[in-house]
């Protein structure tokens, strides 16, 4: 079930229905989740018929066109356009995803657009990511060396060692991941979800990095890391075809693999 901490009187209603031109014959009906906390007003859904003959072929085509010529006040995030900034990631047809990258074509039916599930509503289809953020820069996302730099002033690795990091630097922290876990849901204040235990990972198998002990007696706890139970919602989700399970066990492994 999708949830988006509402006040518990809250329940969603039906909006406004707008029309596609007359004559247009390749319509598609987008419902998208509108919610304005400022107003008291309970969310509710509004229905767009999209003369698709008119738009790009992604959903985040149809939300632009729906922002630039039908309701200006409709709010997202967006950004590049690529799968590459994260931006517009949301909830669409039962799956997190980014609306650049998924196809209209792919969508049987009307079109279900809702924000990332279980977090607290800024407006429309942008969530306060103000508490992932904070997750993430608790892991100190850097990397940390107490040995002096080289005399070429950089620190090199082999090609096996930067193959390591294959899977893990490709996360563009879209929080696909962390939004589709029920652990995440029910433990967000203090497990750190899949998105940020994979970056951990990243720092963690970066042979440059000389803080991995730290980082591992970091991670070593009850709610950050073990609240993982595998149920592998975060790579069935990953719009990157990355894996954030196997990264979480990697972590697991390691830290048991210390203490051997």
């Amino acid at each position: 079930m999708v949830e988006f901490n509402l006040p518990a009187n809250s329940r969603v209603t039906e909006g406004k229905t707008v029309k596609a031109p007359a004559g247009a014959k390749n319509v598609k009906t987008f419902r998208i989740y509108r919610y304005d906390p400022d107003s008291g007003q309970n969310p509710r859904l509004d229905t767009f018929e999209i003369d698709l003959d008119a738009c790009g072929p992604m959903v985040l085509d149809a939300l632009l066109k729906i922002k630039n010529e039908i309701d200006s006040t409709l709010t997202l995030r967006r950004s590049c356009r690529e799968g590459i900034c994260g931006s517009c990631s949301m909830n669409i047809d039962g799956t997190n995803t980014l609306a650049c990258l998924k196809p209209i074509a792919d969508i049987t039916g009307d079109v279900k657009i809702y924000p990332l599930p279980h977090m607290p509503v800024v407006k429309d289809l942008v969530p306060d990511l103000t508490h992932v953020y904070a997750q993430y820069a608790s892991i100190e996302p850097w990397m940390q060396a107490d040995t002096p730099f080289p005399p070429n002033g950089e620190r090199l690795q082999s090609p096996e060692d930067r193959e390591k990091l294959d899977g893990l630097w490709e996360c563009i922290l879209c929080f696909c991941c962390s939004t589709s876990c029920p652990s995440y849901w029910w433990n967000g204040d203090r497990y750190l979800g899949p998105a940020v235990l994979l970056q951990a990972a990243r720092w963690i198998n970066d042979s440059r990095d000389e803080a991995t002990g730290k980082r591992l007696d970091a991670l070593e706890d009850p709610f950050k890391l073990y609240r993982c139970h595998t149920i592998m919602n975060c790579t069935n989700t990953c719009p990157k075809g990355l894996n954030p399970a196997k990264a979480i066990a990697d972590i697991k492994k390691k830290i048991i693999e210390r203490s051997l």
